[in-house]
């Protein structure tokens, strides 16, 4: 069952105020996940607090650095229930994990911080592993 969109709606909004994508069905994941998309940072939003403390923070931190992805998308674990359902899926390989960051790069994941490596970490240790991690695969 759905988080009530007035619940969640300023917690998405924290992000998408920013230009970060909203897909909220499987078809717009898809559309932004595509075989030739560049680097992506997925974000996979939730209502806890360690996604309120550190990830959207730490995620919004990370996009200060001059080398990041070319684009950045989002959805909400409770609230784009076939959306998350589909991202998971696409990382099958992968435990489910909410809040996660994910980049993928031409549609296939390629490094992906779970809810453990988030939890205690402050905003700032987020967005230093992120961009480590854009320097490795968003770099020419």
């Amino acid at each position: 069952m759905a988080y009530p969109e007035y619940l969640i709606a300023p917690m998405r909004e924290e992000l998408s105020r920013l230009g970060v994508i909203e897909t909220r069905t499987p078809e717009q994941v898809d559309e932004v996940l595509t075989a030739n998309s560049g680097t992506v940072l997925m974000v996979v939003n939730s209502v806890c607090g360690c996604a309120a403390g550190s990830a959207r923070p730490g995620v919004i931190k990370s996009l200060e650095s001059e080398i990041k992805p070319d684009k950045v998308a989002t959805v909400f674990a409770g609230g784009d229930i076939e959306a998350v359902s589909h991202v998971r899926q696409i990382l099958s390989d992968h435990p489910p994990s909410s809040p996660s960051v994910v980049l993928f790069r031409d549609g296939a994941p390629v490094y992906m911080l779970h809810r453990h490596e988030i939890e205690g970490r402050d905003p700032s240790q987020i967005s230093a592993a992120l961009q480590q991690a854009y320097q490795e695969h968003c770099s020419a």
